[in-house]
């Protein structure tokens, strides 16, 4: 059911178990012949550690979506798709439904190490050209994805749009950059969420000095208008609970 709707840039939210944690998680792609979902996520916390722990053939509790607003696909000229980190899966039916759109696909992809370095043959087939940056230099441009951005701006005519899924301060530094071109970019959040229907009000963001919800009014925006110092603050509220969680279940 929620292959049959998903598009690119909406999200899921899953429980494992009773009395775990509503956590979203953003697709990665759908088919909706098999009728299947594809997640990709990090062991990082309590959950999703947990996650990690599962098989083939095992069950999870719930399974909601396809929520938030999907992307805006249409042909906008020449668009540069920046990915960090597990940014990256999310970024890439993006990718893929802006090529069919006939726009002309620059994927700029980063990472840490290569190790960590998702989706590079399936993004690279969808891009028209396509770099690779590295912090440690193990793969591609040593340093970041903001460098090779910056020659795209100088080496372009004109760049159209500017997509960016990654880090909260990769996607700060994205759009203080494009700011001082003018150039349209937008950026999908990743706040802390519990329903994902715009009725606990945890994943507000502020865009343009107005209050957004990231489940209901996203999670897509305009990057040059979101507080990015306030939803970096939001979003290490519960690194405790978190941290706290995560030693309980290593004593189970």
């Amino acid at each position: 059911m929620v292959a049959k709707k998903a598009q690119a840039g909406q999200f899921v939210i899953l429980r494992i178990d009773e009395k775990g944690e509503r956590i979203p998680l953003t697709i990665a792609d759908y088919d909706r012949e098999k009728g299947t979902i594809t997640i990709i996520f990090m062991e990082v916390g309590k959950t999703t550690k947990q996650l990690g722990t599962l098989n083939v053939g095992d069950s999870i509790e719930n399974f909601a979506g396809p929520l938030g607003i999907a992307s805006e696909v249409k042909n906008y000229g020449t668009v540069i798709c920046v990915g960090g980190g597990v940014g990256i899966a999310p970024l890439y039916p993006i990718v893929r439904e802006l090529k069919k759109a006939g726009n002309y696909v620059i994927s700029i992809l980063g990472a840490k190490n290569k190790k960590l370095l998702l989706l590079e043959d399936e993004i690279e087939y969808f891009s028209d050209e396509f770099y690779i940056t590295t912090d440690d230099g193990s793969k591609g441009h040593k340093g970041f994805v903001s460098d090779v951005l910056q020659k795209q701006i100088d080496n372009k005519e004109k760049i159209n749009m500017v997509m960016a899924i990654g880090p909260v301060i990769m996607m700060k530094v994205v759009a203080d950059l494009t700011k001082k071109y003018n150039i349209k970019t937008l950026v999908s959040l990743n706040p802390i969420m519990v329903d994902g229907t715009g009725m606990c009000g945890g994943c507000r963001v502020s865009v343009g000095e107005k209050t957004k919800f990231a489940c209901v009014d996203g999670p897509e925006f305009d990057g040059h208008e979101v507080d990015f110092e306030n939803l970096m603050l939001r979003n290490r509220r519960f690194l405790k609970e978190e941290e706290d969680a995560c030693k309980l279940e290593e004593v189970k």
